[in-house]
């Protein structure tokens, strides 16, 4: 048996997922390197937590009072497997479904990378399963443009299988070693959700840490099932507030440069908005996260 300190803690967080969380433990269940997981039931009124709890007794199950977030409840979890001794510990999306050797792949090149913050998988769809939803990610706080993901709907054909360093590492899969994770931190609670994984990202750079994509780690992402979607009005409002919050806190650039980086952002979201299927919605989304940004109205997003 494999001690805690050889062990990775994989944490999973569901808020009303319980279909997709009970197929992402039966592939978790089917994987080939000692893991602890740990799932954290936010707050959910689906039956969650007594499906995990009859199907995976096993499973480290810890349900919170209410939805805490993205970052506030996977800080939940995290703080589990720092409690438990993990060598590692591995944030994952619930609704995801994973590679037999998705974790070993992880933690062999976190094994050649002393420098390494976070490591990252290869994010695929999971309809249709052979294209790229996350193969890296460049971000720089100063343009207010993310940039787009690298291989975004590309063909998994192999252009994308050497281990590449990323700007940011994606939450939806990211293993941490647990020295970097004590020095570095949990999740910002007060972005709630988005944007958390980017804000991490720059505090690890700032301590000297690199971030990395291991394309050999692979799984297949049902990509914003839990917002509604990649353009749905919730992705809307976390994505203009957190990322301008993110920009302006890692990248400074007076009155001038604050009002044209929000500008970006800003004409980004809306034009994101207008492609939607509730457009209506998605307007009033963005101009809500606009409109609390500029009040330093953080956490959990109040209409």
């Amino acid at each position: 048996m494999a001690s805690p300190a050889e062990t990775t803690a994989v944490v999973v967080l569901s808020w009303n997922g319980r279909e997709d969380t009970l197929a992402c433990l039966a592939s978790l269940a089917k994987v080939d390197a000692p893991i602890a997981t740990i799932v954290v039931d936010n707050g959910s009124t689906d039956g969650t937590s007594d499906a995990v709890r009859e199907a995976y007794p096993d499973v480290e199950l810890i349900r919170t009072e209410r939805n805490l977030g993205f970052a506030e409840g996977n800080n939940v979890g995290m703080r589990k497997a720092l409690e438990l001794g993990a060598g590692y510990v591995l944030v994952l999306n619930n609704d995801v479904e994973v590679d037999p050797a998705f974790v070993s792949a992880l933690v062999e090149e976190a094994g050649r990378r002393p420098d390494a913050g976070a490591l990252c998988s290869k994010i695929l769809y999971f309809d249709p399963p052979d294209l790229i939803w996350f193969a890296g990610a460049s971000f720089d706080p100063r343009s207010g443009y993310n940039g787009r993901q690298r291989g975004y709907r590309d063909r998994d054909d192999g252009r994308y299988d050497d281990v590449c360093e990323t700007d940011r590492a994606c939450g939806a899969a990211m293993l941490v070693p647990r020295r970097v994770l004590e020095e570095v931190g949990v999740f910002d609670p007060e972005l709630f959700f988005y944007s958390e994984d980017t804000d991490w990202s720059l505090r690890a750079h700032a301590a000297g840490y690199r971030h990395y994509v291991v394309p050999a780690s692979r799984l297949w992402h049902k990509v914003s099932v839990t917002s509604g979607g990649e353009n749905s009005p919730t992705t809307l409002y976390y994505g203009i507030r957190n990322t301008i919050a993110v920009c302006e806190r890692w990248a400074p650039l007076g009155a001038f440069g604050t009002w044209r980086r929000r500008s970006i952002l800003l004409a980004a979201h809306v034009a994101q908005a207008a492609m939607s299927s509730r457009k209506r919605e998605g307007l009033t989304a963005v101009w809500q996260g606009w409109r609390d940004v500029r009040a330093g109205r953080f956490g959990q997003r109040r209409t």
